[in-house]
Formats: structure tokens, sequence, C-alpha cells
């Protein structure tokens, strides 16, 4: 497995020898491309990171599980789902230290660990794909996309639930 990246980057120049390709120029410009997709994106993705920081800082992440935990749990969901559900749309890394911990608090075999193990699979960072993908090409109006894309999670989270259900009864 250790040998996979240089035989992979060795097949690749030998093909590129073999088409005649100018290897280094096509180098160079695929960086020199990356290099501008990132500068478009990063006024995007840092003011993603700027606004989840400071809804974080300000406690209104908190707040907003308090207000929406009680609603949730007469719904089926775990309460311990909640700030998950709420943070995975923002950021993957977040929901995953949050899927972590209810694996440490209620144990992976728990239905809290189990919704949380089937949301973490079924659901998307919707915030940081559309402003990493529609800011690389320039779109501006996502109203539709976001629409969609949290319909989506929101579906997720519901058959989350329900899946674990069905699975605990098994």
């Amino acid at each position: 497995m250790e040998l996979f990246m240089p035989l992979f980057i060795a097949v690749v120049l030998v093909f590129g020898l073999i088409k005649k390709v100018p290897i280094f120029d096509a180098f160079t410009d695929g960086a020199r491309d990356g290099i501008k997709t990132m500068l478009s994106i990063a006024p995007t993705l840092v003011g993603l990171i700027v606004a989840v920081d400071m809804l974080k800082a300000s406690g209104a992440t908190d707040m907003l599980c308090g207000f929406i935990s009680p609603a949730a749990k007469q719904l089926g969901f775990p309460e311990e789902l909640v700030p998950m559900i709420l943070l995975r749309p923002v950021s993957g890394g977040g929901s995953t230290a949050l899927l972590t911990n209810i694996y440490k608090t209620c144990g992976p075999d728990s239905f809290a660990g189990i919704c949380a193990s089937i949301l973490a699979g079924s659901t998307e960072t919707t915030f940081y794909a559309i402003a990493v993908y529609y800011g690389s090409v320039g779109i501006k109006k996502v109203r539709h996309t976001l629409l969609a894309a949290l319909s989506a999670d929101f579906t997720a989270a519901v058959m989350a639930v329900v899946c674990a259900k069905l699975l605990i009864k098994i």
C-alpha cells in the first residue's frame, strides 16, 4: 500500500512521456489554476469560518439547542443529537467531535450513537460545500440550492432516527 502513490506518479509520468505531453508545463499550469481557484474561494471560506466561530463564542448555538431540544425529544430524537444536527451542515470537524462525544457518553451501540452514526454518514457540510463549489465558479445566488440541501439534511436527520429505531428492533 505504501507504494501506491509513487507507482501512480510513475504511471502518470510515463503516460505523459508516451503521449508527448510537456509534463512540467502541464504541472505548473495546473498549480497556477489551483492557486487562482484558492484565491477566489478564500473570502467565502473566511466569512464562513468567522460566522461559525462567532455563533459558537456568542452562545447562540447553545441557546438554539436549548430551544429545540424539548421539541426534538417529543418527536423521538435523542437530545444528544440536536447539536450535531445543527452543526453538521456548517462544520465537518465540529460535528465529528460531537459524534465522538456521543460515542463516549452514550456508547456507539446506543440509540443516540446509532442515530449519530447514520446522520454522520448521510449528511453533508452544506454551507462549506456551497461556499467551495459555488465560490470557485463565481455563483452568487444560492437560495434554491441552500433550501434543497438543508431540506435534505433535515430529511437525513429524521431518517436517521427512523432507521435507528428499525435497527434496534431487529
